[in-house]
């Protein structure tokens, strides 16, 4: 590492100009991240116009600060209101929601803020240390590869299926039979509808807040009168030594688990805060309280994407290939200030690098006191009283459906999928693995597709790819594994039940 040329670099971030800026977009970040529908991507990118007039530096510096900010502010309604914020605060919903009906909002709000930046500072260090090296190996990831790692994400439906395997393996089956409506990826072909609004698909951000946001409110209306309100008990604005203690190994698993999967073009952080939960509860000495409140599992979820975040920048910086869709408008935003991101940036423009390297610790930290301002006023919103939090809920539901293609088909959608949830929590079936599926349905078919077509109908050679084949035996493994721990966490909570019922 040039020492020189870092502290050049330092002295173009280290300004109050460039610094306010980056402290500006974290906030924005986080307020965005919060709002059910209205995605980082979407807010990079209507941000890149208004920084025409600035230096490379503090608008990079601001984007990456909204891009970091986003992937806490998804917790924060996903907390509170059961809703994730950002698909990338899917897996946080699991513990976190359940966490605020037991009075402890402002614990779980710490709790992901401290986890969100312990992720993003290993990843920053990742990329800053690490790059050329994962840049290398994410190369040799093509379609079986990333079939594989889909295979691989899809085995953890077990692990967030809960009590009844079956009920997830249903639903689960459900989400990636309705991830092949509309038209096939590779030859164009229409598939079960010809309605313009599923033409690319079912619309997964309407998706997401149907089965999460109008579902939440569904079900609330029917307590609306009779439920008592929940207080958030907010002792601190982090976590305590001994909840840090106690989610100590899962951040560090979820920030590794989101460096390395970040690296790999096309995957995202909604998977690498999944596959990060279920090794956290395959791992846990009481997996049974996964679900249930558990802080590990907000810890695993909310260190994961936010490291994933940080690990989707290494292909983009060193090969040009962007990690995810907002490192894809980052990489815009990189072009139209006249740089080229891959690996002549290493050579021509390392100073601008390194000043990059520097405005991701600091939009970190600027997310981490942004956070904490803010902590105390977020998990009041769980004080205020059903009917005047629901039709709130309901409204930034349905306008954030609206914006994402200003398409009045996807408000319709949304409903309709929170009628679908509503139904199925009704009947004790789990939502989660319909999410994962939509996620990784297409990815998981497109890439299996693609290899069949290089090797002639070959499925067999697959299992002759070191990686891909590693990776399928990973799944099979953590499938097992998880039947195993589930059905344990089955029968201690029977015989606790038990217990209670002897007189």
């Amino acid at each position: 590492m040039d020492v020189e040329m870092l502290t050049g670099a330092a002295a173009l971030v280290f300004n109050p100009h460039t610094l306010f800026i980056i402290v500006t977009g974290a906030a924005a970040g986080i307020v965005v991240g919060a709002i059910p529908g209205l995605t980082s991507t979407m807010s990079i990118a209507l941000l890149i116009p208004f920084t025409h007039g600035m230096s490379i530096i503090p608008a990079i510096g601001m984007l990456i600060g909204v891009f970091f900010g986003a992937m806490y502010g998804g917790s924060i309604a996903a907390i509170l209101i059961n809703t994730p914020g950002t698909p990338a605060a899917a897996a946080t919903v699991l513990d976190g929601h359940p966490m605020t009906k037991k009075g402890e909002a402002g614990k779980a709000l710490a709790i992901a803020l401290f986890a969100s930046i312990c992720g993003g500072m290993t990843g920053a260090l990742a990329m800053t240390f690490l790059s050329p090296f994962i840049s290398r190996f994410a190369l040799r990831f093509g379609p079986a590869e990333l079939f594989a790692l889909a295979v691989f994400g899809l085995s953890v439906i077990i692990s967030i299926s809960g009590k009844s395997l079956l009920k997830g393996l249903m639903v689960g089956f459900f989400g990636l039979l309705i991830a092949t409506v509309g038209m096939d990826r590779l030859s164009g072909y229409l598939r079960f509808t010809r309605h313009m609004g599923l033409v690319e698909g079912i619309p997964f951000i309407p998706g997401l807040i149907g089965l999460f946001a109008i579902t939440e409110v569904f079900n609330g209306i029917e307590k609306i009168f009779s439920a008592e309100k929940v207080k958030a008990k907010i002792s601190g604005v982090l976590p305590t030594w001994q909840d840090i203690k106690k989610i100590g190994r899962a951040v560090f698993t979820g920030s590794t688990i989101g460096s390395f999967i970040g690296t790999i073009p096309g995957v995202g952080s909604d998977i690498a805060a999944f596959v990060s939960y279920s090794e956290a509860k395959r791992t846990s000495k009481h997996p049974e309280k996964f679900g249930t409140g558990a802080p590990e599992g907000v810890a695993a979820a909310e260190s994961a994407n936010s490291s994933c975040a940080c690990g989707s920048m290494i292909p983009m910086l060193s090969l040009g290939v962007p990690g995810d869709s907002n490192t894809a408008v980052l990489m815009g935003a990189f072009i139209i200030h006249g740089f080229q991101p891959g690996p002549m940036m290493y050579v021509q423009h390392l100073d601008i690098v390194y000043a990059v390297f520097i405005a991701m610790f600091l939009s970190n930290i600027a997310v981490f006191l942004a956070g904490m301002a803010g902590i105390k006023f977020f998990a009041k919103i769980v004080s205020i009283e059903r009917k005047l939090l629901l039709p709130a809920v309901l409204v930034l539901s349905l306008v954030g459906s609206f914006a994402i293609n200003r398409n009045m088909f996807d408000v319709f959608f949304a409903i309709g999928m929170g009628g679908v949830g509503y139904l199925l929590t009704k009947y004790g079936f789990p939502l989660s693995p319909i999410l994962l599926a939509l996620i990784l349905g297409p990815m998981s078919e497109a890439n299996l597709r693609r290899f069949m077509m290089i090797h002639d109908g070959e499925f067999w050679l697959i299992f002759t790819r070191p990686i891909s084949l590693i990776l399928i035996l990973l799944a099979v493994a953590s499938l097992v594994s998880s039947v195993i721990n589930q059905r344990r966490i089955n029968r201690r909570i029977e015989a606790e039940e038990a217990a209670l019922l002897k007189p």
